[in-house]
């Protein structure tokens, strides 16, 4: 979810290579702390808890050099310390959630039952290694494992009638974010950020599970698979309202934590998250283009965004942050106005009808060998670094690394200033920079 754009790097003063460091570093903590097979469980979204990390410590973050790998072209780097506080947060955070995501596959009968004991074997020994390294950096992990098994019973209770709440369905993803992002203010010594990005961690988790689902609603239904979505009754376009309130409510939560050094906060994390509400609304029909680049208008009050969203500063001026409000986590079992898992600053528009595009033909998975062969072949010799080539879980068809770490958007113009209506982040969607 979280692809910084390499071309707006620069407005940021930071080199576009920043985000392969953490990724870098990472990886390599995977591999020195849990094995060469752990690397496989590198979460790109886990990059965001060492930058965290990092940008609430004063000093400069550590650097170790590389030696070379087929990932960037057989050259050495300088990347973040694999034993750095971030980066092993990071990767406990990797492990956690690779291995919930190999077991998600296999109750949902994705893998063939040649492959469902080497899986499991996979799941549970990153399952114990994320246990294992949680204690050294003083995260309490039972939490997060209670919440992450719990969701299987949430989603059969969603399916049975007995769970009507999309909140909670999303609520375990919510928990694991918040506890995770309200850790690296204990890491970085600064606990009185706590408190602020548990709740950006709360409203991330939410963006992260509500994507997913949007993303893939149209292959779930065609296969038959569960979908939040679908299994709560909630519609597309209130999906993308929460996505919007729980991204203002991000901005915000952050407008009170202390950071020091705020440019990779704003291209690592929160510019993604708009490219990702925007290429959503886009899909889900409640964003349009703009083809003259001058609307003219602000929005609705049916569809108004809360005041943090356009509170928030264009990187063309000084500064992150302005204020924004504070809405505290709330227990999923409460019911709140308006719309279920919806809030008090939210008001739905009229339901959008899903699929203003044709739905496209679910991509056929490879079978288990096959997968083993597309991942010796792509990955283990670097192809894929260079070539767009097939995932081996999935079947998907990808760019290659190279091209996706410069999103080729040209000279587009800023996303945030891109028409007349003065709104900051609008979503006339007239320069799709959703890199």
């Amino acid at each position: 979810m979280l692809k910084p754009c390499a071309h707006s790097a620069a407005k940021y003063g930071m080199a576009a290579t920043s985000w392969q460091t953490q990724l870098c570093g990472l990886c390599l903590g995977l591999r020195d702390g849990h094995g060469q097979l752990a690397r496989a469980a590198t979460n790109t979204d886990a990059l965001v808890l060492g930058i965290l990390t990092e940008a609430q410590q004063p000093h400069t973050a550590v650097r170790t050099e590389a030696g070379p790998c087929p990932l960037r072209g057989m050259r050495k780097a300088s990347v973040a310390a694999a034993d750095s506080p971030g980066v092993r947060l990071a990767a406990t955070a990797s492990l956690l959630l690779g291995a919930a995501r190999i077991r998600d596959h296999i109750d949902d009968g994705d893998t063939r039952r040649a492959g469902r004991l080497p899986m499991t074997r996979v799941a549970n020994r990153w399952h114990t290694g994320a246990r294992a390294a949680a204690a050294p950096i003083g995260l309490d992990i039972e939490p997060l494992i209670a919440a992450i098994e719990s969701q299987p019973r949430r989603e059969r209770a969603a399916v049975s009638g007995s769970l009507e709440s999309l909140d909670e369905l999303t609520w375990p993803t919510q928990l694991c974010a918040s506890e995770l992002f309200a850790h690296t203010a204990v890491l970085a010594g600064r606990p009185e950020n706590t408190d602020a990005l548990r709740e950006a961690g709360w409203h991330f988790g939410r963006i992260a599970h509500l994507a997913d689902a949007l993303e893939d609603i149209d292959e779930d239904r065609e296969a038959g698979r569960f979908n939040p979505l679908t299994a709560t009754g909630t519609g597309t376009a209130d999906a993308h309202a929460l996505l919007r309130e729980s991204n203002s409510l991000l901005k915000a939560a952050l407008t009170r934590v202390g950071l020091e050094r705020n440019a990779s906060i704003r291209w690592m994390l929160l510019d993604p998250l708009n490219a990702v509400v925007r290429k959503l609304g886009k899909a889900a029909g409640t964003i349009h283009t703009c083809t003259t680049h001058a609307c003219g208008t602000r929005p609705s009050a049916e569809s108004a965004e809360p005041a943090a969203w356009h509170a928030w500063q264009s990187p063309r001026h000084p500064g992150m942050f302005l204020a924004g409000i504070h809405t505290a986590a709330v227990d999923p079992g409460q019911k709140r106005a308006g719309m279920t898992g919806g809030g008090p600053h939210t008001a739905i528009g009229p339901q959008a009808v899903f699929g203003v595009e044709p739905p496209q033909t679910p991509t056929r998975r490879p079978g288990f060998w096959e997968g083993i062969g597309i991942g010796v072949t792509q990955y283990c010799t670097g192809y894929a670094c260079c070539s767009d080539h097939t995932r081996p879980c999935s079947g998907e068809r990808k760019e290659s690394w190279l091209k996706r770490d410069c999103c080729d958007c040209g000279d587009c113009c800023d996303c945030t200033n891109c028409c007349s209506c003065d709104c900051g982040d609008c979503d006339c969607g007239c320069c799709d920079c959703s890199c």
